[in-house]
């Protein structure tokens, strides 16, 4: 084996015991042929061993939380058989961007929908008519993160969306099952790990299925917690945005739409699975910019809206001339482009605001002051949810309702930290 840690790994809380064994698998060498068992090729960089546990035994009950219970495996139980093509061991960031992936699909069931994750963040994430419109739109959100990147799909695997996934690099692909014909499309990427994760088809019931989450310290020392719960599961979860400052009370004037509320559940939904601090905006079920793992609110805001225009003129440019942005850039520096036709795609950019006009912003936290929804408001956002709570409140209401047009507001009661 190539890590030294245990084949088995047995955690006890108080009277109760939780079992673990580690996942290995036999996969042939790329080059010599040779079968070869281990479990993770590393972890989060090569000099790391890493190892994947299983629940396999202990039904974990405290304070009336009951947590999940072994058979009901996702990634912890991918064998053999569900790694169709495996290319190598998996290493570490292979798999936990499969996790995170698969914590936001549970959230997407209702619709075709494709996340792309890379870093454990996601990249881009949509809904479509179809498979095929979702990896299109979840893919074009953002096009130059995606690239090594991890897709997971919540409907079987498809020719058409197969033969799109084959012309980008990616490192994982993941879907419930694959169609007949597409596991040759997609084997052409010799070194793509095609897996098959059966239950995503099932997604759905681990939105209420908590497990125990371990954060070890410098010292040695471990903090333990409950994984979060998402509340919102319908536009009626959703608070009126509404606080009392001074005596005097402060309400949102203009109620949501239905597509705004549509995008609201949509953007609070991909939210649980982005790093804090965290701004994200979404628009008719696509992530148009992603900003995450900020100290400060403002200033994540910024660069979800930095984001949106970066990644809005490099689709300009892809659709366009079929080639990057920088790439595009790189070519009129070097003098074998035309210049004029650069400045036009960050002409449509400004002129188009990044796609952000009409947009939904979704944050984790409350906005502690209005500067971080003002930011928001000056792109044309039309909508914002927010966790609320803030003693500014008062603030981020009157910056929505003294907009021209006015932006509309919803509370969660909650708030959606990831660290």
């Amino acid at each position: 084996m190539a890590d030294h840690f245990p084949d088995a790994m047995t955690i006890q809380f108080g009277e109760q015991t939780l079992i673990y064994k580690k996942r290995t698998w036999k996969i042939p060498d790329a080059k010599t042929g040779e079968v070869i068992e281990k479990g993770l090729r590393y972890g989060e960089n090569p000099e790391q061993e890493a190892a994947l546990y299983e629940l396999v035994n202990g039904n974990l009950i405290l304070g009336g939380c009951q947590f999940i219970q072994p058979g009901n495996g996702l990634v912890s139980n991918i064998t053999e058989e569900d790694m169709i093509q495996a290319g190598k061991h998996p290493g570490k960031t292979n798999l936990t961007d499969l996790d995170n992936g698969l914590n936001i699909m549970k959230f997407l069931m209702e619709k075709p929908a494709a996340a792309i994750l890379k870093h454990n963040n996601p990249c881009g994430a949509a809904f479509g008519v179809t498979l095929a419109d979702a990896y299109e739109k979840a893919n074009m959100a953002d096009r130059i993160a995606a690239f090594g990147g991890c897709l997971i799909v919540n409907r079987p695997m498809d020719r058409e969306t197969a033969e799109m996934v084959n012309k980008n690099y990616l490192e994982v692909v993941a879907a419930p099952e694959f169609e007949e014909g597409t596991v040759p499309i997609l084997s052409k990427r010799k070194n793509l790990r095609i897996i098959r994760v059966s239950r995503i088809l099932e997604l759905e019931k681990y939105r209420t299925m908590r497990f125990v989450d371990f954060k070890s310290l410098n010292d040695g020392g471990i903090i333990v917690q409950q994984s979060p719960m998402n509340r919102i599961r319908s536009r009626g979860d959703f608070l009126p945005a509404k606080t009392m400052y001074q005596g005097k009370e402060y309400i949102i004037e203009r109620q949501p739409t239905e597509q705004e509320y549509a995008d609201m559940l949509f953007g609070w939904n991909v939210e649980q699975g982005v790093t804090s601090n965290s701004v994200i905006y979404v628009k008719d079920g696509v992530t148009v910019g992603i900003g995450t793992g900020e100290q400060d609110r403002v200033g994540v805001a910024e660069i979800g809206i930095f984001k949106a225009y970066t990644k809005y003129a490099d689709a300009l440019s892809f659709k366009k001339y079929g080639i990057p942005y920088k790439t595009f850039e790189l070519d009129v520096k070097n003098g074998k482009r035309d210049k004029d036709a650069l400045l036009e795609i960050d002409e449509e950019t400004r002129r188009n605001r990044g796609g952000l006009p009409g947009s939904v912003m979704v944050s984790d936290a409350f906005f502690p002051f209005r500067d971080g929804v003002d930011v928001g408001i000056r792109e044309g956002i039309s909508a914002i949810v927010q966790p609320g709570g803030s003693e500014r409140d008062f603030e981020s209401i009157m910056a929505c309702n003294e907009a021209s047009p006015q932006v509309t507001m919803v509370f969660t009661g909650q708030r959606a930290f990831k660290h």
